[in-house]
């Protein structure tokens, strides 16, 4: 049976009701939560972008046993990997075992921030590769010293770690990263339903193992409400898949590039509407895949208290039988 997770959106949420989402997914019974970690929405009406692993120690302390996961952090730039480790094993900790760290090679428009410039895409592999492989080496908890290619660190010690070992999920989008999570992760995270990038990873060594995927809807008794919502915050996700997204630096230019995406555009990717057979097919597709794990995002932040009752009621026992 395919796990449902609800996607705690930090991109569209206050900080504050993105705990409070965590408390009501647990409470009417998804099966796991994951939070994305941005330092900017993807479009200017989206409108929030709060830290997520202070929204992550709060969501531990409400929550009992769902577990959460970062999806996904980018460990090459904004955050030095050893940095990483460090809020890893505290989530671990505060979690009581419920966390797992997701890692990807991340976007520009989130690490340009430090001014570091946007490396090229075969750079950004080696340098999330080494970054790993650092993490991994602070998570046994012994001294760890590192001289490599991009990333030093001197004499580096994690203190507190969780009873046990905090496991990583690794995004891929295509067949070196595909491996790079074969060799490094204990799960694979692909968003969309890419039946060759699971198979890749599987050949390299990841059989197996979890695959997590994510799936956007927009609920509301108004299809044609839920549509227009979906267009105003969601039309980025039409903007000419992840080698054009990761490479924009800022949410005027996730607009700019989907200027001319329609609202008929978007609906044909997201759910929108109160069909849960639309929902139940979307999954459907992750599962034909070869994917464990669909997390569901709920389009638009005024609308998550009635989502909630509608997924209670009807679009969680609908997605059971899968």
């Amino acid at each position: 049976m395919v796990q449902i997770g609800y996607t705690l959106m930090s991109e569209q949420t206050p900080a504050r009701e993105l705990v409070d989402y965590a408390a009501a997914a647990e409470r009417v019974g998804f099966d796991y939560a994951v939070i994305s970690d941005h330092y900017f929405p993807w479009v200017e009406e989206m409108g929030h972008s709060p830290y997520c692993w202070s929204v992550l120690g709060a969501a531990a302390q409400v929550t009992e046993r769902m577990p959460l996961m970062t999806y996904v952090t980018c460990p090459i730039m904004r955050y030095h990997p050893a940095v990483v480790a460090q809020k890893a094993a505290t989530m671990g900790v505060l979690s009581k075992g419920r966390f797992t760290l997701g890692l990807g090679a991340g976007e520009n428009l989130n690490e340009h921030v430090v001014g570091e410039g946007w490396p090229p895409v075969d750079t950004r592999h080696r340098m999330f590769a080494e970054a790993v492989q650092i993490i991994k080496e602070l998570f046994s908890g012994d001294y760890v010293t590192y001289q490599g290619e991009f990333y030093d660190v001197d004499s580096a010690k994690l203190y507190d770690l969780p009873d046990r070992q905090v496991p990583l999920a690794i995004a891929a989008s295509g067949g070196q990263s595909a491996e790079i999570a074969a060799e490094y992760g204990d799960m694979l995270v692909v968003n969309d339903p890419m039946a060759d990038v699971v198979k890749q990873f599987n050949a390299a060594g990841g059989q197996g193992k979890p695959v997590y995927g994510q799936l956007a809807l927009a609920y509301d008794t108004d299809a044609e409400a839920a549509k227009q919502r979906a267009h105003k915050l969601w039309r980025w996700a039409a903007c000419g898949g992840w080698k054009v997204m990761a490479e924009l630096p800022g949410p005027v230019n996730f607009a700019a590039a989907a200027g001319t995406v329609r609202p008929e555009d978007v609906a044909e990717s997201v759910a929108c509407g109160s069909d849960v057979n639309a929902v139940v097919e979307g999954v459907r597709k992750y599962a034909d895949a070869g994917y464990t794990h669909v997390a569901l995002v709920q389009v638009g932040h005024d609308q998550q208290e009635p989502f909630f009752d509608w997924a209670e009621k009807e679009l969680l026992p609908a997605l059971r039988s899968l």
